[in-house]
């Protein structure tokens, strides 16, 4: 990279990625409600090739509690049971040979209290990934000044938007982590 708004503007990209990263995340957290997301991220052994389960079925929430999983294939069932259950959701699909349905049950405090850990060390783990942009970004602005092809007072400036970047996207997480942290707790 050649000037220190190219440093930057990667930087803040990186950085979106991470708090993006965090979103989808706490999407496949239970809540208490039920989330196709919950189950998304889930890969079922379909003809030997592990496969996502939302590109085997159709996952809909017919009731606020309840995860239906409509899989193109009924075959798949089976293992579409098996995988869920290995998942270690805390939750036990029940089918009727066509469908799967999950019922998502109340949480109970020390449960509220788990998950909580888990979203926040899901988010601890993003802000050291942030960090870890942030210095990259500071290693190359510096080599530009070293390289002499910014002058010391572009490098400050140019650390001084990066830590600033770093912040914006920290306090992006602290804030989802806030409002996340509160929709667990909620009873």
């Amino acid at each position: 990279m050649e000037t220190v708004s190219e440093v930057l503007e990667d930087a803040k990209i990186k950085i979106g990625k991470s708090f993006e990263a965090l979103k989808a995340q706490f999407a496949g957290l239970r809540t208490g409600k039920a989330s196709p997301a919950l189950v998304d991220g889930i890969k079922v052994d379909y003809y030997g090739a592990p496969t996502s389960i939302k590109n085997l079925a159709t996952i809909s929430t017919p009731e606020p509690r309840q995860i239906k999983i409509s899989p193109f294939d009924p075959s798949v069932i089976p293992e579409m049971n098996k995988a869920i259950l290995a998942a270690n959701l805390g939750v036990t699909p029940q089918s009727d040979g066509r469908v799967l349905r999950i019922t998502i049950p109340e949480l109970n405090e020390e449960r509220r209290k788990e998950i909580v850990k888990v979203a926040k060390s899901q988010a601890e783990a993003q802000k050291v990934a942030m960090r870890n942009v942030r210095r990259d970004a500071n290693d190359a602005v510096k080599k530009l000044e070293k390289d002499k092809k910014i002058s010391e007072d572009d490098m400050k400036q140019g650390l001084d938007n990066i830590q600033k970047a770093t912040d914006d996207g920290i306090a992006k997480i602290d804030a989802e982590l806030k409002a996340k942290e509160a929709e667990v707790m909620a009873v």
